[in-house]
């Protein structure tokens, strides 16, 4: 059975790519043409975020050098620990929001140092795959189309995310602990 995932998850991507054009070309659509078009487009959209990203970096990198993240775990620390939630993890719950690379970077902290069939290890990969980068997400994604108003986007994703962090946590420390 294994062997057989391991050859259609070897072929899938590569028939993908060849049967696509050929589609498109049996219906007749200029294929080479419409990629062109689609490029100018991707490129276009590029440009057009490069200000967001800036402004999303700026904000995290004064958010972290300003000490305000570690104003907040020095905190809310002995409140989480005594509920069995080592507070190492918080950075990450407030990272995740706003940065993938950098809540990235700092899960691979955290697995360097507890390793990751740790406590900590576990629940910090589980966080990362439960939350998202919501205010990226909004901050890119919206500026390239032109969303000015993001109505309930952004109290919606923040509170998915806390509902993800604590959710983490909790099956971690119920599972595993």
């Amino acid at each position: 059975m294994l062997s057989w995932i391991s050859v259609i998850s070897a072929w899938s991507i590569p028939i993908m790519v060849a049967f696509i054009p050929l589609y498109a070309y049996t219906r007749k659509v200029p294929v080479y043409e419409s990629f062109v078009e689609g490029a100018k487009g991707g490129f276009s959209t590029a440009i057009g975020i490069i200000p967001h990203l800036v402004g999303m970096m700026v904000a995290i990198s004064v958010f972290r050098s300003s000490g305000a993240l570690e104003f907040f775990v020095g905190w809310t620390g002995p409140f989480l620990q005594s509920l069995g939630v080592p507070s190492e993890i918080l950075p990450l719950g407030l990272l995740r929001p706003l940065t993938g690379t950098g809540s990235l970077a700092y899960t691979t902290e955290l697995i360097r140092a507890y390793g990751p069939d740790s406590m900590i290890g576990r629940i910090a990969s589980t966080i990362q795959g439960s939350t998202d980068t919501t205010l990226y997400v909004l901050t890119v994604y919206f500026g390239a189309v032109g969303i000015r108003n993001g109505r309930y986007a952004l109290k919606v994703g923040l509170f998915s995310d806390l509902v993800g962090f604590i959710a983490a946590i909790a099956v971690c420390l119920l599972v595993f602990g």
